[in-house]
């Protein structure tokens, strides 16, 4: 299962490159929303699965597949993979793998979304732009984790009630 979501999403994510490129060099503030793409392998694995590693498991397959298709960003999808899968299995562990609730997902989401806001405030000198584009960045980095956890969820739960997750059972 971790290897069909991470193959599915690490396509998805290597069509979805062209994005960061764009909003990097022409939409600073909305940045946040395009990365917060890369909330869904996690998301999907572990609303499917519900398992410990799953998430960090299917990110790294998802890293390696989109590098496949866009070497040039090979380091950034691992790094990615680390951080979003990360925080995921992080939350995950505090809570003891045991609550699979929306809002333990959205916390992920936040959590993840509040941890890159600061070394990227850095990285693209928000400092230097004007208050409402600092501002819109925060919101946007907080935000698209957030919102692309909630794409996430969907995916899982339409998966689960298909059927998918019948045969995953915890030892």
């Amino acid at each position: 299962m971790c290897a069909a979501i991470g193959v599915a999403t690490g396509i998805a994510t290597a069509l979805w490159s062209p994005l960061h490129g764009l909003s990097a060099a022409f939409a600073i503030p909305v940045y946040g929303l395009v990365l917060g793409f890369h909330a869904l392998p996690g998301v999907i694995a572990q609303q499917v699965l519900r398992l410990p590693w799953v998430a960090l498991i299917t990110h790294a397959l998802a890293a390696l597949i989109a590098s496949a298709f866009v070497p040039v960003m090979a380091g950034r999808y691992l790094m990615a993979a680390l951080v979003f899968g990360g925080v995921q299995e992080g939350v995950s562990a505090l809570t003891r793998y045991r609550h699979w609730e929306t809002w333990r997902f959205l916390l992920s989401g936040f959590v993840t979304g509040a941890v890159l806001a600061v070394p990227m405030w850095f990285a693209f000198d928000v400092a230097s732009l004007s208050p409402w584009a600092g501002i819109t960045f925060v919101v946007a980095f907080v935000l698209g984790p957030v919102a692309w956890t909630a794409v996430g969820l969907a995916i899982g739960t339409a998966l689960r009630r298909a059927g998918v997750a019948r045969a995953t059972v915890k030892r």
